[in-house]
């Protein structure tokens, strides 16, 4: 998962508003988990009150930490992500935080957080509602008394339209400019797989590389089925924060 593509993520995802998202996660945390003031406004008091006074989010499968650039503005973020390049481009943009590597069905970084955060359809990559359940008993075990959990889905099996469709993205960095092209294609059972292929050009050349992602396909009750049996109760934002869908889950 964009072992090939990690120091490009940023470039071709500039079409992302995260800014926009970012202030609509924090209304949906302040709505959800009231309390913080601004991270900017506590460090601004004379030595009276500590940062550690702020809510803390840990954000799962964080990427490249564009969000943390913004949500750390309200709360202490600190990042997971199983690739290690993306670990270091996170920590370079959010330097108050701590990043780690894991693989969200099985990580423990024995520490507790107020908010843990997996965005972006990111759950979709554990592929079975089995590995989802391991990763939201992973989220419990990482969540202070009264805390909540936040997950933004991947497609249900309806909502994946496997029309065929092109699609296709460019990026730019000092580096070069890079191409990325796929097809809309009918899963493999319940597995999303999404063929990518990249054209990369540098002052070196042009180089193509491929990736491949599969992601799995869970109905909404299915997942809700997934959080009860984490020990969670959820509820479901069918719009959440780009049109897949929105859980936020509290320990039982």
């Amino acid at each position: 998962m964009f072992d090939n593509s990690a120091k490009w993520y940023d470039a071709l995802y500039s079409f992302k508003d995260y800014r926009q998202e970012s202030d609509d996660i924090i209304a949906v945390l302040k709505q959800e988990h009231p309390g913080p003031k601004s991270v900017l406004d506590v460090v601004s008091v004379l030595d009276v009150v500590s940062v550690l006074d702020v809510a803390s989010v840990l954000d799962v499968a964080c990427g490249t930490a564009e969000h943390a650039r913004y949500l750390s503005e309200w709360y202490r973020v600190d990042g997971l992500d199983l690739n290690q390049e993306f670990i270091a481009i996170a920590a370079e943009k959010n330097p108050r935080g701590q990043y780690f590597t894991g693989d969200m069905t099985d990580f423990n970084l024995d520490r507790t957080y107020d908010i843990v955060l997996c965005l972006f359809s990111s759950i979709g990559y554990v592929r079975t509602l089995e590995n989802v359940v391991k990763a939201l008993k992973c989220f419990k075990n990482h969540l202070n008394r009264d805390g909540i959990i936040v997950v933004e889905p991947w497609f249900t099996p309806d909502g994946w339209i496997p029309d065929g469709r092109v699609h296709m993205i460019t990026g730019t960095t000092d580096e070069g400019k890079i191409c990325r092209m796929n097809v809309s294609l009918p899963p493999q059972g319940r597995i999303t797989v999404l063929n990518f292929h990249y054209l990369v050009g540098t002052r070196d050349g042009v180089k193509y590389i491929t990736e491949r992602h599969e992601l799995g396909l869970f109905t909404v009750d299915e997942m809700k089925q997934a959080f009860n049996q984490a020990g969670l109760s959820v509820h479901y934002d069918p719009a959440g924060l780009t049109g897949r869908g929105l859980y936020v889950a509290r320990a039982n």
